[in-house]
């Protein structure tokens, strides 16, 4: 079971998990420029699932736990940078 996340801890994590994602997609934008609860996918930065799997793959690089593409939980994990950055804070072992 994992303990709920307080949204300081979320907030005080976004610019990290925002540069992450723009470094590892090589983006245009900077990332103080994501705003923390636009869609990650369609009208926010257009990801789509190969810029997922890219995603995915940093973060269990960096934070010593792994996405599943088959989770049932990664169309709200993946909503927003706001969503995965509290998904990450809480499953994060490093």
């Amino acid at each position: 079971m994992s303990t709920p996340i307080s949204p300081e801890t979320v907030d005080a994590l976004l610019p990290e998990v925002a540069q992450l994602i723009v470094e590892a997609l090589n983006l245009d934008v900077a990332p103080a420029d994501i705003d923390p609860d636009a869609p990650l996918f369609g009208e926010g930065l257009d990801l789509d699932s190969i810029d997922v799997l890219e995603i995915a793959l940093v973060i269990s690089k960096k934070y010593g736990f792994q996405m599943k593409s088959d989770d049932e939980n990664n169309e709200r994990i993946f909503a927003s940078l706001r969503a995965l950055t509290a998904h990450i804070a809480a499953q994060r072992t490093t």
